[in-house]
C-alpha cells in the first residue's frame, strides 16, 4: 500500500460523476467569471487533483491566518504554505464577490471553465506578517517581491467544484495526478518510494545520490520535477524534462519513475520543504529527499543567503512524525577519478583526489562548446543540453541603434547586416525605423504614447527573433530612455541586447539632410519631430557610442563587430 495522503483522504475533486459534471458545466456558463493568472492556475490544478490535500479550495481567512502564524489549518492539521486566490477591488465589484456567491474560475490560456468557487469570505491579508512569517521578510526574496508588487490586495476563500481538468499539450504521458501515480505504484508493486524534488537538469551525481537513497531504504525512485513556475532564470522545463527522460534508462532494473509536478514554487526554503513533503506524500511517496538549501532562492543583493544551508532539513525533521513521510538528507556527491566512482563528500578522506564541475563552469562549457566529461554527465544528457544551449557563436542577439534622424544609424545598420550575412552562421534581420513604421506601426502617430508602442513592437519582434537564434539589427530613433530600457528588458529574456548610441550631433544631422525633412520641421510643416519640437534623451549607459560626423560607416561597423566578437557571439572575421 502507498503512503496514505495528508489528512487521511485524498481530496480528488476531479472524481465527479458525469451528471453532476454536466450540471456544473451548464451553471458555470451563467455565473460571473474570474480569469486566473499562471500562478493561480498551478495552485488550482493541485487543489483539484488532490496534490494539496486536505485542501478543497483556496484558503479562507481562518485557514490562512493559522498557516501564516502556526503552520496549521484551522482544523489543526499541519500545512505550511498559504494557498490563496488574490483579487483586486475592481474584480470584487465586477464579479460580485461576497460570502455565498458562486464564481466560475477560467483558464487564461483558452477561456475554458475549470471550476466553480463558492465564496466563504473575502478578506484583506496582513502582507507584512505573511512576508515575515512565511518567507523571512527580506523584500528581495522573490515571493515577498511577488506579494508586494504582483499579488492583489484581497484574498477570496472558498471550496471548489471541478468542471474540467487543465489542458496540457506537452509530456502528457508524464502528467500523473496523485491518484494516477498511486495506481501506477500499485501496478508496479512498489510500497516504498523515495521522491526527488528538482528544478534543474540532473547529472551523474544526482543519479548516484538517488540510487543510493533508494537502496539504503529498500525503495524505488520517483523523479518528481517542478514544471510550473520556478525561479526566474532557471532552465526551461522542456529542456529539463528531455534531460530526465534521457537519464531514466540509466537507473538499474526499472528503479526510477518520472512524473511531472505542475507546481508554482515560492522558493520558500523551510516552509516550502514542509509543503513539498506534504505534496509528495499525497502522491504516494514514503520518503523524501531534502537538499541543502532546499527550495532556497540563493543570496540577496548583499551576498547574504536567505536561509541557512540546513534550515529546510531541520524544518521537515521537526514535523517528521506528523508528516508521515521519512526525510532523506541530501548527500553531496563528488567524483573520485582514481576509482571512477561517486561517493558522499563527508565519507571521503581529506587526501583523496576529487573532481567536480560547478554550475557556472558547466554553463561556460556549454556556451563555448568545450568538452563536458562523461564522468560528470551522460552523453545523452549533454546532447539535450547542447541542443537547447548552443555555443555563443550560434546564439541570437539584438543590436539596437538609436540616434537622430539622418544620424547615420540606418546606413550603419544596413552595412552591419551585410557584414553579418557575409560571415554566415545565423540569419540576420534588419528592422529599420521607417520600414517598421510602414509595415508594423502604420496606424501610429508620433505622440509619446505612440512612440512607446512602436518601440514595444520592435522589441517584441526582436525578442522573438533573438530567441530563435537570429542576429537582429534594429534602428529606430527611440528618443526616450524608458522605452529603450523596456526594450532591453524584453529582449534580454532571450539573448544579448546591445544599445549603440549613434551620437551624431543634431547640427550635423540637420546640415547634411538632403531630404529636407529638418527644414520642413523648422517651418512647422512636420509636427512632433525629434530634435526640433520633440526631445531626444541621450542614452545614460549605452554599450557603444559612435559618431557619423567623426567616423565612416565602415569604422562604426568595425567597432560593433569587435564588441560582438569580444562577447563571443562572432567568430573572428
Amino acid at each position: 500500500m502507498a503512503n496514505p495522503p495528508h489528512g487521511g483522504i485524498l481530496k480528488d475533486l476531479l472524481a465527479r460523476d458525469a451528471p453532476r459534471q454536466s450540471e456544473l458545466a451548464e451553471e458555470a456558463e451563467k455565473l460571473p467569471a474570474i480569469t486566473l493568472t499562471e500562478r493561480q492556475l498551478c495552485d488550482l490544478e493541485l487543489i483539484l487533483n488532490g496534490g494539496f490535500s486536505p485542501l478543497e479550495g483556496f484558503m479562507n481567512e481562518a485557514d490562512y491566518n493559522g498557516v501564516v502564524k502556526e503552520n496549521r489549518l484551522a482544523s489543526g492539521l499541519l500545512f505550511s504554505m498559504p494557498i490563496t486566490l488574490d483579487v483586486s477591488q475592481a474584480i470584487i465589484d465586477e464579479a460580485g464577490l461576497k460570502a455565498g456567491a458562486r464564481i466560475t474560475l477560467r483558464d487564461l490560456r483558452d477561456d475554458r471553465n475549470l471550476a466553480i468557487l463558492t465564496v466563504e469570505d473575502v478578506y484583506k491579508p496582513d502582507k507584512a506578517l505573511e512576508a515575515k512569517e512565511v518567507f523571512g521578510g527580506d523584500e528581495e526574496h522573490p515571493a515577498v517581491s511577488y506579494l508586494y508588487k504582483t499579488a492583489q490586495e484581497f484574498y477570496v476563500g472558498g471550496k471548489l467544484e471541478a468542471i474540467n481538468r487543465l489542458q496540457h499539450y506537452d509530456f502528457v504521458d508524464l502528467r500523473y495526478t496523485p491518484a494516477e501515480l498511486r495506481l501506477h505504484f500499485d501496478k508496479l508493486g512498489w510500497t516504498r518510494v523515495v521522491a526527488f524534488q528538482t528544478r534543474n537538469p540532473m547529472h551523474r551525481a544526482h543519479r548516484e545520490l538517488t540510487v543510493r537513497a533508494a537502496r539504503s531504504h529498500g525503495a524505488n525512485v520517483l523523479i518528481h520535477p517542478v514544471v510550473g513556475l520556478t525561479k526566474p532564470g532557471d532552465i526551461d522545463h522542456f529542456t529539463r524534462v528531455r534531460v530526465y527522460k534521457a537519464l531514466l534508462p540509466r537507473y538499474p532494473n526499472g528503479m526510477g519513475v518520472l512524473g511531472l509536478l505542475p507546481l508554482a514554487m515560492r522558493m520558500g526554503g523551510p516552509r516550502e520543504a514542509i509543503w513539498h513533503a506534504i505534496i509528495r506524500k499525497n502522491h504516494g511517496a514514503t520518503h523524501f529527499i531534502v537538499g541543502r538549501d532546499h527550495a532556497g532562492p540563493g543570496k540577496n543583493s548583499k551576498g547574504v543567503d536567505f536561509y541557512g544551508p540546513y534550515d529546510a532539513q531541520y524544518a521537515v525533521e521537526k514535523y517528521r512524525e506528523e508528516l508521515g513521510i521519512e526525510v532523506v538528507p541530501f548527500q553531496m556527491m563528488t567524483y573520485l577519478p582514481d576509482s571512477d566512482e561517486y561517493a558522499p563528500v563527508d565519507t571521503i578522506p581529506k587526501e583523496t583526489r576529487t573532481l567536480n564541475i560547478s554550475g557556472t563552469e558547466l554553463r561556460s562549457r556549454l556556451r563555448s562548446g568545450r568538452d563536458i566529461p562523461e564522468w560528470f554527465s551522460y552523453p545523452e544528457v549533454v546532447k539535450v543540453l547542447r541542443e537547447s544551449h548552443p555555443p555563443r557563436s550560434q546564439q541570437g542577439f539584438t543590436v539596437f541603434l538609436t540616434g537622430y534622424q539622418n544620424s547615420g544609424k540606418d546606413a550603419i545598420a544596413r552595412a552591419l547586416q551585410v557584414t553579418l550575412n557575409q560571415q554566415g552562421g545565423r540569419s540576420v534581420s534588419l528592422l529599420l525605423g521607417e520600414t517598421v513604421r510602414h509595415e508594423l506601426s502604420s496606424e501610429l502617430g508620433f505622440s509619446r504614447e505612440d512612440r512607446s508602442k512602436n518601440i514595444q513592437r520592435i522589441a517584441f519582434v526582436a525578442g522573438e527573433l533573438t530567441r530563435s537564434g537570429s542576429a537582429v539589427i534594429a534602428a529606430p530613433i527611440a528618443p526616450y530612455e524608458d522605452d529603450r530600457k523596456s526594450a532591453r528588458e524584453l529582449v534580454e529574456k532571450f539573448g544579448d541586447f546591445y544599445l549603440v548610441h549613434v551620437a551624431t550631433p543634431l547640427e550635423y544631422c540637420e546640415k547634411t539632410d538632403k531630404r529636407g525633412i529638418y527644414k520642413k520641421a523648422r517651418a512647422g510643416e512636420v509636427k512632433g519631430f525629434t530634435g526640433v519640437d520633440d526631445p531626444y534623451e541621450a542614452p545614460a549607459k549605452p554599450d557603444l557610442v559612435v559618431d557619423f560626423e567623426k567616423q565612416t560607416v565602415r569604422a562604426a561597423v568595425h567597432e560593433i563587430v569587435l564588441m560582438l566578437e569580444s562577447r563571443g557571439l562572432l567568430d573572428r572575421l
